[in-house]
C-alpha cells in the first residue's frame, strides 16, 4: 500500500520510549530535540564526558549534518529520521569498522519487517531501494566509544530529494511512514544484532550483509582518500568488513574509499 500524503507530526519521546521498551531493554536513554547542528557531534561530546552505552539522540532537524568524506547532509524538518546512538564495544578495536555494516543490516531488516520495503546494501554504509539511496550511515570513534549516525529519508517527495539518486520510504510505497514505529523497530534490531556482534564477533553480520549486498558482483569505481582511483569488480568482503575488488588480475582489499556502482559491462 502506498501512503500518498506525507505525515510529519512531531516525534513524541514518551511514545517512542514506550514502543521501544516493548521491544528491547538495551537502550538507556532516548532524547528528541527540535534542532541541532549534528547529532553525531552532540553524542561525541557526551561520550567525552562519560555518557553510557545505549544513549540515543534524534533531531527533528539538523543544521550541519554530514555524510561520508565531509559531504553535507540535509533533510526537511520531520521528513526523515535523523539519529545517532552511542556504543561502547568490548570486541577488539580493529573490528569496530564493521559497526557501519551492522547498522545497515539492522535497517534493511527493519524496513522489510516494519515498512514492507525491500532494500539492498551498498558498501560501505548506504542503504538503497531500487538502486537509490534511502539512508546513509556514519560511524566515528570517540575514545572508547563509537557514535553511529543514520539519516533515513521517510516522507520526502521527489521535489524535496537532495539529489536524483536519492529516494524515500514515501516514494518507495512503504506501508507505514510512522517515524516512532520505524525508529523503535530499527533500534530494537540494532540492539539484537549488536549484542550478538559483541559476544561472538562480526562473522554473522558480515554474512547477513553479503546476502543483501547491492555491491558484490558489480563493477565499481573506487576513489581512495589519497586521491587514487581503482576500477574493477567487487568480488567479496573480508571478515574486517573491507571490500575486495578484482582488477588487472589481482584482488585488492579496500578498507576506506568512496564507491560508485558502474553500469553492467558486456
Amino acid at each position: 500500500m502506498c501512503v500518498s500524503t506525507p505525515t510529519r507530526k512531531p516525534l513524541d519521546r514518551h511514545e517512542l520510549w514506550s514502543l521501544l521498551s516493548e521491544k528491547s531493554d538495551f537502550w538507556t536513554e532516548v532524547d528528541v530535540v527540535q534542532v541541532t547542528g549534528s547529532t553525531n557531534a552532540d553524542l561525541a561530546a557526551a561520550a567525552k564526558h562519560g555518557a553510557s552505552q545505549g544513549k540515543v539522540l534524534i533531531a527533528e532537524e539538523q543544521e550541519h549534518g554530514r555524510g561520508r568524506l565531509g559531504r553535507q547532509w540535509v533533510s526537511p524538518a520531520r521528513a526523515g529520521l535523523t539519529m545517532s546512538f552511542l556504543l561502547r564495544p568490548t570486541v577488539p578495536r580493529e573490528q569496530w569498522g564493521t559497526l557501519s555494516l551492522l547498522t545497515a543490516v539492522a535497517l534493511e531488516e527493519t524496513l522489510k519487517a516494519v515498512c514492507g520495503v525491500n532494500a539492498k546494501l551498498k558498501w560501505p554504509n548506504d542503504v538503497l531501494i531500487d538502486g537509490r539511496k534511502v539512508c546513509g550511515i556514519l560511524a566515528q570513534v570517540e575514545g572508547n566509544a563509537v557514535i553511529i549516525g543514520a539519516g533515513l529519508n521517510v516522507s520526502l517527495t521527489e521535489d524535496e530529494l537532495p539529489v536524483p539518486e536519492a529516494t524515500s520510504l514515501q516514494i518507495a510505497g512503504a506501508s507505514t511512514l510512522d517515524r516512532a514505529e520505524i525508529a523503535a523497530g530499527f533500534l530494537a534490531h540494532v540492539a539484537a544484532v549488536y549484542e550478538t556482534w559483541n559476544e561472538r564477533g562480526p562473522a554473522s553480520v558480515i554474512e547477513r550483509w553479503r546476502r543483501n549486498s547491492a555491491t558484490l558482483g558489480r563493477h565499481v569505481a573506487v576513489s581512495f582518500p589519497n586521491g587514487r582511483n581503482l576500477t574493477g569488480r567487487a568480488v567479496g568482503i573480508d571478515n574486517d568488513g573491507c571490500l575486495q575488488v578484482a582488477a588487472d588480475g589481482t584482488v585488492e582489499t579496500v578498507a576506506a574509499g568512496d564507491i560508485v556502482h558502474l553500469r553492467p559491462q558486456d
